[in-house]
């Protein structure tokens, strides 16, 4: 097993994001870098540092206006005569959720502040001035990932961090910038006939489902807290299948608030059955640990141990896999969640 990391992606540091009314610290902390580079070292894991892939990966996936709104945001930014530590918007616009459009057109205007609210789909999303860097080498760590696995590798980690799950082809939300499971994806489609996505963070992969909802060649399968309870609160109802020639290629397996090991595993197990039913030739994992009973923004009581079993259970699908990092913010229990999960993968995988 191979894993990838690169330095640039502990330096993003948000300061802020809004909870209940609230202007909060921030979840995303760069000491979850430190938890996570410690497992792997358990682990016997050395990671690589992925190489420069420039923009090219990401623009497979994600509008180039929209890279390039994310990419020149805070130097903008700090030119306004007034301004916050952070990109943050103040507007929403609103769009009617045509399921049959990849994207939208680039924003009307050049303005800023509109720009940030048509590209920026929350205030869990602020821009620092490393933000760019930090999200543009976790492509890289996803894209080197999906390179072994293309290269002959059976199993690999990417560490990526920022997250990407949330993360539509043209709006950035939920602590993500760029969709790094879906950057992999498309990597390895250029090799694989048929790919999955397995997600299993605790909150739906909203951003994974719209990119691919109207595709057949990758199944998108989310294992989370039932939104009806939980945030992304719009998406992730059983009822969304797909759309077009992607109908019946997104499967999202809702879990109950205050579920635990047992609840969660049967969704993992219900997960990896449609991935076999599916023929994947290769998976990617989405692999969050904000499942867990101690995560400050949990509402579900999965414990560490369960981690190893859902390791067991993917790696028993039985073809090449990349798991990349979303979520988990307690940082005391991440490294040994991600610890349990790659010693069940690596015991039958």
């Amino acid at each position: 097993m191979r894993a990838f990391y690169h330095p640039d992606q502990a330096i993003h540091d948000p300061k802020q994001f809004m909870r209940f009314g609230r202007l909060c610290d921030a979840n995303d902390v760069p000491a979850r870098t430190e938890q996570l580079l410690a497992a792997l070292s358990r682990l016997g894991l050395s990671p690589e540092q992925p190489r420069d892939y420039g923009r090219t990966p990401a623009e497979a996936i994600h509008a180039a206006h929209y890279l390039d709104f994310l990419q020149s945001a805070y130097t903008r930014w700090v030119k306004l005569p007034e301004h916050g530590p952070e990109v943050l918007p103040n507007t929403f616009p609103y769009w009617n959720g045509d399921p049959s459009r990849d994207a939208r057109p680039p924003c009307p205007t050049d303005q800023l502040m509109a720009q940030a609210g048509y590209y920026m789909g929350d205030l869990a999303v602020p821009i620092g001035e490393p933000t760019w860097t930090s999200a543009l080498r976790s492509s890289h760590t996803a894209t080197a990932g999906a390179d072994a696995l293309i290269g002959g590798e059976r199993l690999a980690y990417a560490l990526c961090r920022p997250s990407g799950h949330h993360c539509r082809a043209d709006r950035a939300s939920g602590f993500c910038y760029m969709n790094n499971a879906a950057i992999a994806a498309q990597r390895l489609r250029g090799k694989f006939s048929k790919v999955a996505v397995l997600d299993i963070d605790a909150h739906h992969g909203d951003g994974t489902q719209e990119i691919f909802y109207r595709r057949n060649d990758v199944l998108t399968v989310s294992v989370h807290v039932d939104p009806d309870h939980y945030n992304p609160f719009f998406t992730g109802r059983t009822h969304e299948r797909g759309h077009g020639a992607g109908e019946g290629f997104n499967i999202n397996i809702p879990l109950a608030p205050e579920s635990g090991d047992a609840e969660f595993l049967a969704g993992v197990k219900q997960g990896a059955d449609a991935v076999t039913d599916f023929g994947a030739d290769a998976l990617i994992v989405g692999l969050g640990y904000d499942t867990h009973v101690e995560d400050p923004l949990s509402i579900v009581k999965v414990t560490t141990s369960a981690f190893h079993a859902a390791g067991e259970i993917i790696g028993a699908v039985g073809i090449p896999i990349l798991v990349v990092q979303e979520g988990g913010y307690q940082v005391s229990v991440i490294g040994d969640c991600l610890e349990g999960f790659v010693e069940g993968l690596r015991a039958v995988a």
